[in-house]
């Protein structure tokens, strides 16, 4: 098994669940030393003990994203512990499913640091250490929504939104710096993880993503690439190319669409419980890992996100998709005016 990433040290913020669970996974598998930044005590320590299990090694590192003092301790203490950080990668997030109207200034307050600023001050940490070397990756987990926003997710929409924006600034800085440090972007598709049963919602019925659902493993492999390999982007899964690519086409068409099938497209059959708990200010306790509770509906391949991966030229996989994805998308347009 290749092991390029064997003895690097890797931070990943979001670490115990979800796709940060997965990306811990899959760097311990090649002998990676991780930092481990999350909120949950016990998460953590579980996380731990996988990635010992693993063959990698593995430092607990509580910390609130949202607090830029508590990130910085968290950088220092695993240079300290661990060695230089190599490669860090930025997960964390928190949300509330609900219309605008309905939430709280203090909610979209509370989702907006967790998930925006919460990668802002993951990329302070660790770039005032990379600059001064002038080595090392910084990886910000985004998503389709960052170019495609959806109804009833505004505070995670508008943080994706402005990660994308906030990377492209860093990205010029670095070039003009001349600096051999890289910053790239992993753009994701719908997941199957514990978020949807563990962010607040005011949803009549329990929060599901938009299928196509994949696994979060799909992104593991992919973030984990584009740690060792100069990309500026990287689109995983078909569902993620055709959002990007034909908004640009058809944005208003988007705009009505998702607005006629993006409210009951979230939501399960099932009723959400009145005092269902929330993670959005506390972390809540539970055996949650990488999955949700979508396994028999998750994909657990991307043909595109494989292919991708092994676009080497000009013309690549990558750009074969993206065409496709438009000319899809110009082709659904069509159909529906002539309807």
């Amino acid at each position: 098994m290749e092991t390029p990433n064997k003895g690097k040290v890797v931070v990943v913020t979001g670490a115990t669940a979800g796709v940060g669970r997965a990306v811990v996974k899959e760097f311990a598998s090649q002998g990676a030393h991780i930092g481990l930044i999350a909120r949950g005590r016990g998460r953590l320590e579980a996380t731990k003990r996988e990635v010992e299990e693993l063959g990698g090694k593995a430092l607990m590192l509580p910390t609130d994203v949202a607090d830029a003092s508590q990130v910085e301790e968290a950088a220092e203490r695993t240079e300290r512990e661990l060695g230089p950080i190599d490669i860090w990668v930025n997960d964390a997030m928190t949300t509330i499913f609900a219309p605008f109207l309905q939430i709280t200034p203090e909610e979209f307050k509370r989702s907006t640091e967790v998930t925006y600023l919460g990668q802002v001050y993951g990329t302070m940490a660790a770039l005032k250490r990379m600059h001064a070397r002038d080595r090392g990756t910084i990886v910000q987990v985004g998503s389709a929504l960052a170019y495609r926003s959806i109804p009833l997710q505004s505070p995670y929409c508008g943080a994706k939104h402005a990660i994308v924006g906030f990377t492209d600034s860093i990205r010029s800085e670095l070039i003009h710096d001349k600096s051999n440090v890289h910053i790239t972007a992993v753009m994701l598709p719908a997941m199957n993880t514990p978020q949807f049963s563990w962010c607040r919602t005011r949803l009549p019925r329990h929060p599901q993503p938009v299928p196509p659902i994949f696994q979060p493993e799909v992104a593991a492999r992919a973030i984990v690439f584009a740690a060792t390999h100069k990309r500026r982007e990287i689109y995983v899964g078909f569902p993620t190319v055709m959002a990007i690519y034909g908004n640009q086409f058809a944005p208003g068409f988007a705009d009505k669409y998702l607005a006629d099938n993006a409210f009951e497209g979230q939501q399960t059959s099932v009723p959400v419980s009145s005092d269902r708990p929330d993670n959005l200010f506390e972390p809540l306790e539970g055996d949650y890992a990488a999955h949700g509770i979508f396994d028999d509906r998750a994909k657990g391949i991307s043909l595109q996100s494989m292919a991708d991966r092994e676009a080497t030229t000009v013309f690549s996989h990558r750009g074969l998709f993206a065409s496709a994805a438009m000319i899809a998308a110009g082709v659904l347009l069509t159909a529906l005016k002539k309807g």
